[in-house]
């Protein structure tokens, strides 16, 4: 019989400068499964959706018949939770700055402060109230994700253009940036020192991360369970698909870069100059990077390097989806004044942005924690800083909150007649994740007590 052996919580995978967190396994409880930690996730869309391909026409036939939005999470609706009734905050009086503001006050559903508005004075974000309370646990207390560069420049009603595609704020005057290379976040996932990321023996194209650790992970692999054993490889065969994405997509984007260079690869010799540093450009397969995104905030939760997260889908202005078949950026067709195309381009555009979510979502629901599964022990979070880009409203947001949050959210269900505001979801949602709230979170004024299990 294979001996018992315990395991702390935070046991590491570690070898030459890197370590990996390792997933929760019952060998790391005494007697019975350690009850997971509640992580908070949250992943954004600019420009508000099409009303009526977004809300579900009825709570009764929400899971059954949900609209074309929404489609791509039928699988895991019962995982679920539609709000309709949720206001943002109203822009006065910063009324010509929609796009300045759809993303800053999202997670801060607070203003910026009218008399500085070309410095960053707003208010603390809800991720990092919950990264300040259950950042001390984990290696990373928070990770933030972006698929675009957070460099927009413009200035609308004298705004800070910090505003544009920030959503965290670690303080009322510090924004916090998000990571867009899926390689860096790798690094940090695996606390890689940075005077090794430029080591000559660490090739991105021809050598895992993993391999540098698989020795302790076979000298552990003998002290666990079979179920653990079990765990542990799939966990270990996560991560390699993970890093074998990423290069991947590092190696086309470095194939076309000599291409059109001039250098055909298959020609390319040794004396050749290094190809140039390449961001991965607009034109790229969306879906693909977005969903390595994704992969790489599944494995942070999984192996609790961090319980707080944000995803920033795309910026206010910007961003084009060729993968759907046209170019179109996203803000000009928003202003459609009902034209039939411009209304399908958006609709498609939300449909794609809410399917990655679903990527995600699924991923979740499908890997095994303790009693339930990872998604049951999160609260995952998509929305939109709008509800209609064309004439840039905001009663009615749209939020879909997946995961159960450890038991604490009962889903499955659409409120079509929620009343209140974006502060007192913010506030709600860090009540149900075991944040100690000690003053709500801007605007808000109440819990939505209708969420809770």
């Amino acid at each position: 019989m294979r001996k018992s052996t315990m395991m702390h919580r935070r046991t590491c995978l570690k070898g030459l400068g890197v370590s990996l967190g390792l997933p929760l396994m019952e060998s790391m409880a005494k007697g019975k499964a350690a009850k997971p930690p509640v992580r908070l996730g949250f992943m954004y869309m600019p420009h508000g959706v099409i009303m009526d391909q977004f809300w579900p026409a009825d709570a009764a036939s929400f899971r059954t018949s949900p609209p074309p939005a929404l489609e791509s999470l039928r699988p895991v609706l019962d995982q679920c939770l539609v709000m309709k009734g949720v206001s943002g905050v109203p822009i006065a009086p910063f009324n010509g700055a929609p796009h300045a503001l759809e993303l800053s006050t999202w997670l801060t559903a607070t203003l910026p402060a009218p008399e500085r508005r070309n410095e960053i004075s707003i208010a603390i974000s809800a991720d990092q109230i919950a990264a300040n309370h259950v950042g001390a646990f984990t290696t990373l207390p928070s990770l933030e994700l972006a698929t675009m560069p957070q460099t927009w420049k413009e200035n609308q009603e004298g705004l800070n253009e910090a505003y544009y595609s920030h959503c965290s704020f670690r303080s009322p005057t510090q924004a916090v940036p998000a990571e867009v290379n899926p390689r860096n976040v790798l690094y940090r996932l695996f606390n890689k020192r940075e005077s090794e990321r430029e080591s000559s023996t660490m090739s991105a194209l021809d050598r895992s991360l993993l391999d540098i650790v698989l020795g302790g992970a076979r000298e552990l692999r003998r002290t666990l369970s079979t179920t653990d054993q079990r765990k542990l490889d799939e966990y270990l065969d996560s991560v390699r698909s993970v890093e074998r994405r990423i290069a991947a997509i590092e190696y086309r984007q470095k194939e076309a870069a000599l291409e059109k260079a001039g250098v055909s690869a298959s020609k390319r010799r040794a004396s050749d100059s290094p190809p140039i540093e390449i961001k991965i450009p607009e034109g790229d397969k969306r879906s693909e990077y977005m969903q390595v995104m994704c992969d790489l905030n599944v494995l942070a939760f999984q192996t609790d390097t961090t319980r707080v997260s944000t995803y920033i889908g795309s910026t206010p202005n910007g961003a084009s989806y060729p993968e759907l078949g046209f170019n179109d950026q996203h803000h000009s067709q928003t202003h459609h004044a009902n034209e039939a195309e411009k209304v399908r381009k958006v609709a498609a555009i939300t449909a794609f942005n809410i399917a990655q979510f679903a990527y995600m979502v699924k991923k979740m629901h499908n890997l095994r924690e303790a009693d339930g599964t990872l998604l049951d022990n999160c609260i995952m979070m998509w929305g939109s800083g709008l509800e209609d880009g064309n004439k840039h409203t905001r009663e009615n947001l749209p939020f879909v909150i997946a995961g159960k949050g450890g038991g604490s959210i009962q889903t499955g269900r659409f409120l079509p007649d929620t009343k209140g505001n974006q502060g007192d979801l913010m506030t709600t949602l860090l009540a149900c994740a075991g944040i100690p709230i000690d003053r709500p979170v801007g605007i808000a004024t109440k819990q939505f007590e209708e969420i809770k299990a």
